[in-house]
């Protein structure tokens, strides 16, 4: 290969890399500030959902997400649910607090105005410790957190945990 087309492939590589920085930190700067909402929670997959309300706090850096919050329910359940997200180019890695199992790690990436993470539990839930995670951005002021685990028993796909946030 010419040295000036090498020079030209490694100029464009960081330019595209610049670009892609760029739009992953307009992403997660839009996810900053203080959310509230409501939404429905599974503690199992096959336990009937909990309705609840939620309060969060979203600090961000051009690469990073940082969620502080706790949700309410009835007969006063109340759980403090939080993630650390950082970026990395287009890929995402961080650790979640929230599903009493101790810390679970988060990678994946975002399509559109949606992180798709995947979830590893620190124990076992739900016979495995592999779940997903959505963080979607509805709109100028809207976000919902999504926790979808897999049914043992039918192998299907089940919400374990629906949040729709506004920003307050």
């Amino acid at each position: 290969m010419k040295p000036v087309t090498r020079l030209f492939l490694s100029a464009s590589s960081l330019c595209l890399a610049a670009i892609a920085h760029a739009g992953e930190a307009d992403f997660l700067k839009s996810l900053d500030g203080n959310w509230s909402g409501k939404g429905t929670v599974k503690v199992r997959v096959n336990s009937l959902p909990m309705t609840v309300s939620c309060k969060f706090s979203a600090d961000t850096t051009e690469r990073s997400l940082s969620l502080d919050g706790n949700c309410t329910g009835f007969l006063g359940f109340s759980r403090a649910i939080g993630a650390i997200i950082k970026s990395s180019g287009s890929t995402y890695s961080g650790s979640y607090v929230g599903a009493g199992t101790g810390p679970a790690a988060l990678n994946g990436k975002r399509a559109g105005n949606t992180l798709e993470l995947g979830i590893l539990w620190a124990k076992k839930v739900n016979g495995d410790r592999n779940a997903k995670m959505t963080i979607e951005k509805i709109g100028s002021d809207g976000m919902r957190l999504s926790t979808i685990d897999t049914d043992p028993r039918t192998g299907k796909s089940v919400v374990t945990s629906e949040i729709n946030l506004r920003r307050s």
